[in-house]
């Protein structure tokens, strides 16, 4: 199994009256296989996963697994504030034929210690025959995964990577220099893609590329191939849509841009909600500047 390239933290397609759309889940899975995205989590925070019940959260994993059909690698969300529920959860996803492995993230709400977050970590390995990419995003947990500890954890035989989303290119790099050569550190922010690679990353697990997945996998295949001129220009070309996607809570933003492609709808489940104005005529206008958009 190869962990590197521009994978994508799926969207979860709802109908409008809020129910799961199996069929647009299924046709995205292959659109963005078929533009050349290398990696996908279902059930991360870009899927809604906290929204989601339990039979939803097992059959979009599933249906994701399915329609991947073994050509690129899926790893599905499983996080948990209570490690007693996490190691469950991971536990049930270990029954899906087919699926890689997990990803799972800092408990939130709680803030345990690093101690406290090294065990929670270390029971989900230790629960699970799945390989383990541990998830940094303290911006949503309100705990930090510093390097030290993600160290420790990589000395576990089942935790193969991380998805870094702390913004903090002191610690990624920090982490990238001590990581054991077969650690994978992907970046977990589109806009930090292109630094990650350069200092010894193996990809970016993407929010833009639910949109944008060809642009996104040229990017990241150029870096990793040292064609940085390429990664450059690219980075550049779609920065400014990579950033408007955070211009309110995630995933709203990469749904509103979906939609205006005729990818998708905006259908969220509440909490979240639908983009405001001012910033759907933004995403217009980025889309309509990158010819994504007739006029």
């Amino acid at each position: 199994m190869n962990l590197s390239g521009c994978g994508t933290a799926l969207v979860t397609p709802f109908h409008s009256d809020g129910s799961l759309d199996e069929t647009a889940l299924t046709a995205h899975v292959h659109w963005q296989i078929e533009q050349g995205v290398k990696l996908l989590i279902p059930c991360g925070t870009t899927g809604e996963a906290s929204t989601l019940t339990e039979a939803e959260w097992l059959r979009v994993i599933t249906l994701t697994v399915e329609a991947a059909a073994g050509r690129v690698p899926v790893f599905a969300g499983c996080t948990h504030n209570s490690t007693a529920q996490a190691v469950a959860n991971a536990k049930k996803l270990a029954t899906i034929t087919g699926l890689n492995g997990i990803l799972t993230a800092n408990p939130y709400y709680t803030k345990p210690s690093q101690e406290g977050q090294y065990q929670h970590f270390r029971a989900i390995a230790e629960a699970t025959p799945l390989p383990v990419l541990l998830y940094n995003i303290p911006g949503r947990t309100a705990a930090n995964l510093p390097p030290e500890t993600a160290l420790r954890l990589a000395e576990l035989p089942s935790v193969v990577g991380i998805k870094e989303s702390s913004g903090l290119m002191t610690q990624i790099t920090e982490l990238l220099a001590h990581a054991p050569a077969d650690f994978a550190v992907f970046a977990g922010d589109d806009a930090l893609a292109l630094p990650t690679i350069a200092i010894g990353g193996v990809g970016v697990i993407s929010v833009a590329s639910n949109a944008i997945p060809g642009p996104m996998s040229q990017l990241v295949a150029a870096a990793l191939a040292g064609d940085f001129a390429t990664a450059r220009t690219l980075n550049t070309r779609y920065f400014a849509l990579m950033q408007a996607h955070f211009l309110e809570p995630s995933p709203a933003p990469i749904k509103a841009s979906l939609a205006l492609l005729g990818r998708g709808n905006e259908t969220l489940r509440l909490p979240m909600l639908p983009v405001t104005e001012p910033t759907r005529d933004k995403l217009r206008t980025i889309l309509q500047s990158l010819g994504l958009l007739s006029a």
